[in-house]
């Protein structure tokens, strides 16, 4: 911990919660689907159901954020949280082998599971970034936002990998047994990583500078203190646009590579290998340009989100045009475009939400980032379904896939203008003039 906020190493620490909550939430809406659909031969609209519901619970995650804004410590919410979600795992893994012999026993213990894996998502998340957010200095929200979302990406990797490995040959007794190893890791990686980050003394100041201001409002009467908020509430429905417009393609793009481009299986799925190759080095770039690594910043945050925005919609109107135009058409290029352009926008949101989630009214951090965390999750339930039934929807209407992915991949590149126009009335978080006058001394230094 340096006297200006946390260091990289520290951010690291932090960002090994996020790898461990990746590898339980892979194992969960990866793995045990599949499992599901082609070991069982279920219906592929049930894991997809659940995975619905697992967003859908996520909508609790301003109740979390509230809830550990009154305590003035983030670190029991975030090892709570973490512990609910391992139980949801391993109990997604008892449920899958429950469904081979009895299925609505199965079923009703899935249901239980996933919500639990939602829960523990919201509460682990919500009240990580929230103390993220507090402790890093305004230079390095950036780079810190690409640290935690590509240490969240490693453990979807390293998990699926590893886990991948030991359930061959795949038996259900062997899957029980990898999930739980798997939850128990993270639960005691998230104890290791988290251990006496709020003890230090910086941070023991900024807690009981929190705790001596702490918010006796009810949670109702927070949220509707922070949702009074003009900034807030516009950064809310920005989230919100924009997260649509970036979940939507996630279901489509490789049936669309199939269908229109005639593309294999194992070709579409080194397409979408393509998609998150630009998507990293977008965000890299960002985390280079954005913050402090190289001594100085390259452009405010706001400027990168509409540019990502910008990026998007322009990769999508090509994609649009490539279903149109046939396999002459430079797919690849396309694909790994559209995840640059991803990469640059929502690592910016990421750093802005950061810088943004301490203004306005004094310890409503947590309020603040669940508010915006569930716009995000309700966002990409919303989106994966929407998409996928506008295809279908325009399929049926124009008796055309061609035309109906670009409808999609057209009505994609228009909520992210929106999304880009929304993003320029976005105030600089990190400017002087729109730190609120109200809110706690401690915080105008986080704006710094």
């Amino acid at each position: 911990m340096s006297n200006n906020g946390l260091n990289w190493f520290g951010i690291f620490r932090l960002g090994l919660v996020q790898t461990a909550l990746g590898s339980v939430v892979v194992l969960t809406t990866a793995t045990i689907n599949r499992v599901m659909v082609v070991e069982l031969a279920l219906a592929a609209m049930l894991p997809g159901a659940l995975v619905g519901l697992h967003y859908g619970v996520q909508i609790m995650r301003p109740r979390f954020g509230h809830g550990s804004d009154l305590g003035g410590h983030r670190t029991p919410w975030i090892i709570g949280g973490m512990a609910v979600l391992a139980t949801g795992g391993l109990g997604s893994a008892l449920a899958t082998a429950l469904m081979a012999t009895n299925l609505a026993a199965g079923i009703a213990l899935a249901v239980l599971a996933f919500v639990l894996v939602g829960l523990g998502v919201g509460a682990c998340g919500t009240t990580l970034l929230a103390l993220l957010a507090r402790l890093v200095e305004p230079r390095r929200r950036a780079g810190a936002a690409t640290m935690v979302w590509l240490m969240m990406i490693a453990g979807f990797a390293i998990t699926a990998g590893t886990a991948g490995y030991f359930l061959d040959p795949f038996t259900i007794g062997r899957l029980i047994v990898v999930t739980a190893v798997v939850c128990l890791a993270a639960m005691l990686l998230t104890l290791v990583a988290i251990s006496g980050v709020e003890k230090s003394a910086s941070v023991q100041s900024s807690a009981s500078l929190l705790g001596s201001n702490k918010p006796r409002a009810s949670f109702r009467e927070a949220l509707t203190q922070v949702w009074s908020e003009p900034a807030a509430r516009h950064f809310t429905v920005f989230v919100f646009v924009s997260m649509l417009a970036y979940s939507a393609q996630d279901l489509i793009l490789e049936p669309f590579a199939g269908i229109v481009f005639g593309l294999t299986p194992g070709q579409s799925t080194q397409l979408s290998g393509v998609h998150s190759s630009g998507l990293l080095v977008g965000m890299l770039l960002v985390a280079v340009l954005g913050s402090g690594f190289g001594g100085r910043t390259f452009g405010s945050l706001r400027i990168w989100i509409i540019a990502g925005c910008i990026g998007s919609a322009a990769a999508l109107t090509g994609l649009a045009i490539a279903g149109l135009y046939g396999p002459p058409w430079p797919l690849n290029s396309s694909v790994f475009a559209l995840g640059f352009a991803n990469g640059t926008f929502a690592v910016a949101a990421i750093g802005s939400m950061m810088a943004m989630a301490g203004r306005g009214r004094a310890a409503r951090e947590g309020t603040r980032m669940g508010l915006w965390g569930a716009a995000q999750a309700f966002a990409f339930g919303l989106g994966g379904f929407l998409g996928t039934a506008a295809v279908d929807l325009t399929r049926f209407l124009f008796e055309s896939p061609v035309l109906a992915y670009a409808s999609v991949f057209s009505a994609q590149a228009m909520l992210f203008l929106y999304a880009a126009l929304l993003a320029m009335k976005i105030e600089q978080p990190d400017s002087p003039a729109s730190v609120d006058s109200s809110a706690h001394p401690h915080q105008a230094i986080q704006q710094g």
